[in-house]
């Protein structure tokens, strides 16, 4: 899989922000409806909350792509 790293600039990041930012996601609004459908992992478990906050050291999987942030 390939994998994106992220440099956090603050202390976190919504799960459902990253994706649109990583342009993994056309809009907060498909990011959330992929993360309700369980569509993505955090650190390999699947996360259903749009609003987890994502910190520096974790994983996130998503459709084949997987982005470490730092």
């Amino acid at each position: 899989m390939p994998q994106i790293e992220f440099s956090l600039k603050t202390e976190y990041i919504e799960l459902f922000k990253l994706l649109k930012l990583m342009g993994l996601c056309e809009s907060g609004g498909f990011a959330k409806q992929v993360i309700a459908g369980s569509q993505v992992k955090v650190n390999g478990v699947i996360e259903t909350r749009k609003a987890f906050k994502v910190r520096p050291g974790q994983r996130i999987e998503f459709d084949g792509q997987v982005i470490v942030t730092t």
